[in-house]
């Protein structure tokens, strides 16, 4: 009996990180469904929506040791469709349509390379160092481009919006399968689960932040998150030239 219930809850913790990834998954189908219906503004929020579960599920499995094979392949096959099919399709019914060959195959690099980017994590995450990842994340490629909708929807640029657009889907592509390290903000799990109220203190500061003005304030964090990880790049690269010069 007592071995019973100690599986029921080993299973129970297992499955915990799995229903937020089920939640990333309804948000990306159903942001594929509104853009079909026209309705871009609500696919922008669940593109979001799905971020802040993908965000949410990682560190539920860190807190809870509920990281398995499984939960990481499925997370990857809910990513591509809530951060690589969403986005894209949202991009390319919303301002993209019109335009002849580029309409389509920017929004379909976007999406390759999504893939590969993923594809790429799983292979390597293993033997790549916790503390940054390698190429720009899916779910920060995907958050910008539906914090960019928002963001053009306020400023009201409307002639330009599909320069903007292609701008952003080729740029964060590029970057997703680029070697540009970005900080990924990992903590020992130890450290997470001493730190767990500075971490709800830090979420929920965010929350407030964005709450001022997400359609501005989201899209300057992600906007301020690409460049950061340029930045780092750079410096580490001009670091390497001195040294090597200096030996």
């Amino acid at each position: 009996m007592e071995g019973r219930r100690k599986r029921f809850v080993d299973n129970t913790v297992l499955m915990f990180p799995n229903l937020f990834t089920t939640g990333n998954l309804f948000c990306g189908f159903y942001s594929i469904v509104s853009s079909l219906r026209g309705d871009y503004l609500i696919a922008s929020y669940l593109i979001l929506a799905a971020a802040l579960f993908d965000l949410v599920d990682g560190r539920v499995a860190r807190w809870t040791n509920g990281g398995t094979d499984f939960g990481r392949e499925y997370d990857s096959l809910s990513d591509i469709v809530s951060f690589g099919v969403a986005p894209a399709i949202l991009s390319y019914l919303y301002c993209l349509s019109n335009i002849p060959r580029i309409g389509w195959i920017v929004p379909f690099l976007y999406v390759a390379c999504g893939a590969l980017r993923l594809a790429k994590f799983n292979v390597s995450y293993r033997s790549s160092d916790p503390r940054y990842f390698c190429g720009l994340p899916i779910p920060v490629s995907a958050a910008t481009v539906a914090s960019g909708f928002l963001f053009f929807v306020e400023v009201g640029d409307i002639k330009h919006r599909p320069h903007y657009f292609i701008a952003i889907l080729i740029v964060t592509a590029i970057l997703m399968v680029s070697s540009v390290r970005y900080k990924s903000y990992k903590k020992p799990e130890r450290s997470l689960k001493n730190q767990f109220y500075t971490n709800m203190v830090l979420f929920l500061l965010v929350l407030v932040t964005a709450a001022i003005n997400p359609h501005i304030v989201i899209f300057s964090l992600c906007v301020l998150y690409i460049f950061q990880g340029l930045l780092f790049e750079a410096y580490l690269r001009v670091l390497s030239v001195f040294g090597r010069n200096g030996d």
